[in-house]
């Protein structure tokens, strides 16, 4: 029984190949779950950072050294034998080759195309995490016009994978439908995703299987639309657990720097970002006065990446 017990801190890294593969472990005879999959790393010892642990952990698994990591989400799983709270950071440079210390079979997994099993259910979730895109466009062909905003789209989504939000508040019906199913078609044809701001109406967001909700209709919401992808915007710690408490897939947090439509605003800055949004459940990419170049910042601050409005049609 573990009702009632604190939850057991848990390092796990996220060990990911330049060829964007992800290390995982199989549970050795005589642990529980033996046989199953999981992401390597180990608990917590008397007063360890998650970091620390994190680096002495996977020195002892697999014999690496960690040059870098950053925090991205952490977990709460009850197992029969055990309760507890994963935090997971990205591991992408470390010196060394990774190598069974113990005696655990290792697998590089591609995240498209895992093919060992059974995971351990903590893992699960994570792993379709694995898969969003570490950048998030919004539409902007209110501003740029429409032929404009998709010559851009299509360069965007030849460059790198982005999950595109489609978000034109104030646009014409008629206008809308046309650039949306211009838009969905491009997304299709690149394996993109593409979820329509809750601005639009609901039959958009099913025909899309996504929708990203306006922090107004996060806080109405008593449980999570059934569609494929659900995402919100948020701008403090209350609407963030209500993301998190109702299970989206990602969230968005800002502004973080001073934005051109909120001139004399100050944003939370990357301190604020990682006070609020690194200790999350789920993803949170950060938003609001960034570009490109933002990205290693943010990952830094516990971000899963950056959303970007007028820099990513740049």
């Amino acid at each position: 029984m573990t009702a009632g017990r604190s939850p057991v801190d848990v390092a796990v890294g996220v060990v990911i190949r330049a060829d964007g593969a992800v290390l995982f472990g199989q549970r050795l005879a005589g642990k529980p779950y033996a046989g199953w999959w999981e992401f390597p790393g180990g608990k917590l010892e008397a007063g360890e950072t998650v970091t620390e642990a994190l680096a002495r952990e996977l020195h002892e698994e697999l014999g690496i050294d960690i040059e870098g990591s950053s925090p991205w989400v952490v977990r709460e799983h009850v197992y029969p034998h055990a309760h507890v709270r994963l935090h997971f950071h990205r591991v992408e440079r470390w010196r060394g080759e990774p190598r069974s210390r113990e005696g655990q079979a290792l697998r590089w997994q591609r995240p498209d195309s895992i093919e060992v099993a059974p995971l351990l259910p903590a893992a699960i979730r994570v792993v379709g995490w694995l898969r969003l895109p570490q950048a998030l466009a919004i539409s902007a062909a209110s501003d740029l016009g429409d032929e404009a905003f998709l010559r851009a789209l299509d360069a965007r989504l030849d460059a790198a994978p982005c999950v595109l939000q489609l978000r034109e508040p104030g646009m014409a019906a008629a206008r809308f439908d046309a650039l949306f199913r211009e838009a969905r078609a491009r997304c299709e044809r690149r394996g993109a995703r593409l979820v329509v701001n809750s601005a639009h109406p609901a039959s958009y967001w099913r025909a899309a299987g996504g929708v990203h909700l306006r922090a107004a209709d996060l806080m109405r919401l008593e449980r999570r639309p059934d569609l494929r992808w659900v995402g919100a915007s948020c701008h403090d710690e209350a609407e963030l657990a209500r993301a998190c408490a109702l299970e989206l897939d990602y969230a968005l947090l800002g502004p973080v720097l001073p934005t051109a439509s909120h001139p004399g605003t100050p944003g939370i800055g990357w301190e604020g970002f990682a006070r609020v949004g690194a200790p999350t459940a789920i993803p949170v990419f950060a938003l609001g006065g960034l570009d490109w170049a933002d990205a290693p910042a943010a990952r830094r601050a516990g971000a899963h990446g950056v959303a970007l409005r007028s820099a990513a049609w740049r």
